[in-house]
């Protein structure tokens, strides 16, 4: 049996760890990451690891997916088979070259031919082990009779390193050649050289370790004098080679991956007007924001953006309570009042997970952390008992964390979110004026959301709503499970009032005869009224800081001594919508605040600062302060919410120094003077919305990207339309429109007509933005470099 763990890399570097699930030849990790690709990269890879506690953990193998292979794979669940790791296999990074062919004439008349090697400079090398590497490059002249080696300096600490060396080696000897007029290489001597660059790593007292190699076959030259390119570098020759693979396991993935571009603001206005215009078309099926959930062969794919934008500019409430009153009207029994998994039920679902997670982190966290880290046993089915468990005493520990959990619920209504409390009060009304023979449904319609699918799925899978960083064990799952599940019931207000519990399981109906009491019926009445209550109340927001981002990164000691030692020291980063905060360790008092509103300017810092790589600065009103993040990603998120968070500060910098202030001057100008101007301009800003982080182009651009995908449903609907005006009413043989939403076909036709024209404008762009990719980024630059030969 092995400790097992799983990692998602960016070729070679690690952006996510799973946690290790121990014993198991067939671990289930059941974790999710979603994260924005900052870089370019050649691979997304998973490597799965066998915990070690005494030596470095072992690689069991990975599994690498091309960068241009990611969109076959793309929404799929797919079992990958594992590759073996090979270190000679196991390479990131290109190399920029220069080759040139000299005529040299000798003292006794003759011609010599000699090849000038110019390697100037790598870019995005590996990390070896977390730190940049010590490079240094071998370059060899190849051929059926000679290899003539020869060997850069080696350069500290650097990913990207700039060796500007040139070598010279001779490709024909002169005894072989007379003088001649014009210059030749005989094909057969020049289609058998070629020169090879190998990157090493210098080990100092351990073996060097290989980063990989090019190969440029020296006829390149045979049309011109000089050649220079960026080359991919590749894996040795026998990186991969094997006579038998052993069987090494596979590993279950589902990826989702989008690319998009996204144009300059000016381009979506038509777009965001029609589909901000949604709420207030009647009827709503003839709605752009609606049509788009309806052809989408994924409607979770349009509810994401759609939600987003609708919520950035106030207008997701209206729309949600126009398409939950579609659903109402199908609905026939108060009892599955929004129970399927409609349009508005996803549109809620997801409103929910946006703007409620900081609600979440203030009620559910604290008793989350207690239950995870207490592992009290709270099994209570008969058949489940593990021997030596005492059924009453799990019971118990089970009652207190239900208790504890619904007591904090049902108290928390002054945080939930004023979006979510408006949603909650239009469903009422909805559900009253539907049913108004029914007294319970006012109530069940906003505990069927409130209770079953934003609190009770919470507590079951902590790690998705970002409240636990990992995916609980199998004891903790099922102790959260039962929770859930008497939470759920709890809530259901029918379970309660009607003294009678859902449950099948016998051991469940027993454990919740002790909470069919009238003071829990009371306790979630007061709640449900509370929450959805048009009394304005003060937001959560204003009285308490957003929470924002929290982790473990490196910072530069401030050294505000003459003797302090400027180093860097690990610390754990906390971002509210008030203050940056480090302390020693997650809980502890702050060591060091600084106040949101004192930061001028947050930006990368350049490697060569301290030879480190993922490094940026938060500038303030004192010394900036210098932090490495542990990844590319973790960089980049840090980045992109400091500045939403800071964008409207009065006093923010137009220009700033990309890199360090060290002894007596600033690295990038040379500037002395601590307090000189910047000399590089400040990256422009992004909307500023701490609570909800939205970016409503990119939304725009990605709805744009599933109308375009859908164009041939778009057809379907407009030409159903057209037979339902023509024939006076719905018809069930063709079938291809019996699938669709069609209330008003005159309004929805001309919607369709709007959509497609807007459509076809932005298309324009786009293809100018294709042909020009295609045509500007030249084979061999550093955009896009050269694969060369692979084994």
């Amino acid at each position: 049996m092995r400790d097992c763990f799983c990692t998602i890399n960016l070729d070679q570097e690690e952006v996510y760890r799973t946690q290790v699930v121990e014993k198991s030849l067939s671990p289930f990790f059941s974790e999710e990451f979603y994260f924005e690709i900052p870089r370019t990269f050649q691979y997304l890879s998973f490597y799965v690891y066998d915990k070690n506690v005494l030596q470095r953990d072992l690689r069991i193998g990975k599994v690498a997916i091309k960068k241009e292979d990611l969109c076959n794979h793309s929404g799929k669940e797919t079992w990958f088979l594992l590759q073996p790791v090979d270190s000679n296999s196991e390479v990131q990074g290109k190399v920029h070259l220069e080759l040139k062919l000299n005529e040299l004439i000798t003292e006794n008349g003759t011609v010599c031919q000699q090849l000038v090697v110019h390697i100037v400079s790598c870019h995005g090398l590996p990390l070896i082990n977390g730190q940049s590497c010590d490079p240094y490059a071998t370059v060899s002249l190849v051929g059926p009779s000679r290899n003539d080696q020869k060997k850069t300096k080696v350069k500290k600490k650097t990913s990207n390193p700039q060796f500007n060396e040139i070598f010279y080696f001779e490709v024909t000897r002169s005894s072989s050649y007379t003088r001649k007029s014009q210059f030749q290489v005989e094909e057969e001597d020049i289609e058998k050289l070629e020169i090879r660059i190998d990157l090493w790593n210098n080990g100092n007292l351990v073996q060097d370790i290989f980063l990989g190699e090019i190969k440029v076959p020296v006829n390149v030259l045979r049309n011109d004098s000089s050649h220079q390119a960026w080359y991919l570098l590749q894996p040795r020759d026998n990186g991969n080679k094997s006579s038998k693979t052993d069987d090494l396991g596979s590993l279950r993935l589902n990826i989702c991956y989008t690319e998009d571009y996204v144009l300059p603001s000016e381009y979506y206005g038509p777009l965001k007007t029609l589909l901000l215009k949604s709420p207030d078309v009647q009827p709503i099926s003839a709605s752009a924001a609606y049509i788009l959930g309806e052809i989408c062969r994924d409607k979770n794919d349009a509810v994401l953006p759609l939600v987003r934008l609708l919520l950035h500019h106030d207008k997701l409430v209206p729309f949600a309570t126009a398409v939950a009153e579609l659903d109402l009207k199908d609905t026939q029994d108060a009892n599955t009042i929004f129970r399927g998994n409609s349009l508005a039920t996803r549109c809620l679902d997801e409103m929910m997970k946006i703007v409620g997670g900081h609600y979440l982190k203030v009620t559910l966290k604290p008793i989350l952390d207690e239950i995870c880290e207490s592992s009290k046993s709270c099994e209570i089915d008969p058949i489940k008992l593990k021997e030596g468990d005492n059924v009453e005493n799990n019971k118990e520990n089970l009652r207190y964390y239900v208790d504890k959990l619904f007591s904090t619920i049902v108290k928390s209504s002054m945080s939930c979110p004023t979006v979510m409390c408006d949603t909650f009060y239009s469903l009422r009304q909805m559900a009253t004026q539907r049913f108004p023979n029914d007294p319970h449904v006012q109530y069940s319609a906003v505990s069927s959301f409130v209770f079953l699918r934003f609190f009770a799925v919470a507590v079951v899978s902590p790690h998705t709503f970002h409240l636990r960083p990992h995916h609980p064990d199998a004891q903790t799952i099922r102790t959260l499970t039962l929770i859930s599940k008497t939470i759920q019931t709890l809530g259901s207000w029918g379970s309660l009032s009607k003294s009678k519990s859902s449950f099948k399981e016998t051991f469940m109906c027993e454990f919740f005869k002790m909470f069919q009491e009238e003071r829990y019926i009371i306790a979630v009445k007061k709640f449900l009224d509370e929450i959805s209550s048009t009394e304005t109340k003060e937001s959560s927001g204003t009285s308490e800081p957003v929470h924002l981002k929290e982790g473990e990164m490196y910072k530069r000691a401030q050294g505000r001594t003459r003797i302090g030692k400027k180093n860097f020291k690990k610390r754990w980063f906390c971002l509210t919508s008030r203050e940056l905060t480090y302390h020693k360790q997650p809980g502890k008092d702050a060591i060091y605040t600084i106040p949101v509103k004192n930061i001028l300017a947050v930006e990368k810092l350049e490697e060569s600062s301290f030879n480190k790589k993922n490094m940026f600065q938060v500038i303030h009103m004192e010394k900036p302060l210098y932090v490495q993040a542990n990844n590319c990603v973790e960089a980049n998120e840090w980045i992109d919410v400091l500045c939403r968070v800071s964008r409207c500060n009065q006093n923010r910098l137009s220009f700033y120094h990309p890199s360090a202030y060290l002894n007596g001057n600033w690295l990038c100008c040379l500037e002395t003077s601590e307090n000189a101007l910047g000399c590089k301009p400040c990256t422009a800003g992004v909307p500023a919305d701490i609570q909800i982080d939205i970016d409503e182009d990119r939304e725009t651009e990605r709805i744009y990207s599933l109308f375009t995908l859908s164009l041939l449903k778009l057809q379907k609907m407009e030409e159903a339309c057209g037979t339902i005006a023509v024939y006076q009413g719905p018809q069930k043989e063709p079938d291809d429109y019996s699938n669709f939403v069609i209330e008003d076909s005159v309004t929805t036709f001309k919607t369709i007509k709007q959509i497609k024209s807007i459509i076809e404008k932005l298309d324009e762009p786009h293809e100018k933005y294709r042909k020009k990719r295609s045509t500007s980024a030249k084979y061999g630059s550093k955009e896009n470099p050269i694969v060369g030969k692979t084994s």
